[in-house]
């Protein structure tokens, strides 16, 4: 089933909302991992969905160019694999890096004028960026078992399919510059588990610099600057040790 882009934003955070409701109100229990943030450093993994997209702003001149129209970015779907570096500056802060992979793909969209009718062109842009993160957390209280967190940092990411040569078959197509540097927010709950502790993120990513590679042709020339933006759902598992991340403890008393 395919969503739009809002529809989709829209459905996830209030899934995400609604599955936070019943934690707020659960009566007092016997806590999990009691001692889990006077550890200091915590790994795990993590594993989920993202949206690129970007931000276009037109050439100045965009209106004397000889056969485009308009041009705009779909975004498209994709997903994430991650491991979580975690270290407790207390129980209400905490540092992390997140470094990972991201596969998705932006289609650019061209609306072309010539011979007297408008025609589209979609150019698939495919990207897999190496992702470097740094993250500050801030953390509420445990609730029992649950709390929730806010995120904000950096990141560099590197895009490894922007090198690829273009078959002369796909030809005109744009590329995109290899090197994103970009801010980060968003939101999370924590569930916290018998073994592990268990998260649900959501997270926007806004580049800050032109990705536009420019070329020869109208296509690259008609937009003055491109910046990468990111929407990610995050499913995040973490333990108190490195033994933890195997989640093998699970199965021992069964």
């Amino acid at each position: 089933m395919n969503l739009k882009p809002l529809g989709f934003k829209i459905l996830w955070i209030t899934v995400f909302l609604v599955s936070s409701i019943p934690s707020w109100s659960q009566r007092s229990k016997p806590l999990n991992l009691p001692k889990y943030d006077q550890v200091k450093l915590h790994f795990g993994m993590a594993l989920g969905f993202n949206q690129m997209n970007a931000t276009v702003r037109q050439a100045d001149n965009f209106h004397l160019l000889d056969s485009i129209y308009s041009v705009e970015c779909n975004p498209q779907m994709g997903f994430n694999i991650n491991i979580v570096a975690n270290y407790n500056i207390n129980r209400f802060f905490s540092v992390r890096t997140l470094p990972g992979l991201n596969f998705g793909q932006r289609n650019m969209e061209y609306i072309l004028y010539g011979k007297n009718m408008f025609q589209s062109k979609i150019m698939e842009i495919e990207s897999t960026y190496l992702d470097l993160p740094i993250l500050l957390q801030l953390k509420s209280a445990r609730l029992n078992n649950f709390r929730m967190y806010m995120i904000a940092g950096m990141s560099y990411k590197y895009d490894l399919s922007s090198q690829k040569k273009i078959a002369d078959k796909d030809k005109p197509r744009i590329k995109f510059k290899p090197n994103v540097f970009s801010y980060e927010v968003g939101v999370g709950t924590d569930y916290f588990l018998e073994y592990f502790k268990f998260a649900i993120e959501v997270k926007y990513t806004f580049g800050l610099n032109n990705s536009m590679s420019y070329d020869n042709t109208e296509f690259s020339t008609s937009i003055a600057q491109l910046t990468p933006r990111m929407f990610n759902i995050t499913l995040l598992f973490e333990g108190s040790d490195i033994e933890s991340l195997s989640f093998l403890k699970i199965f021992k008393k069964r």
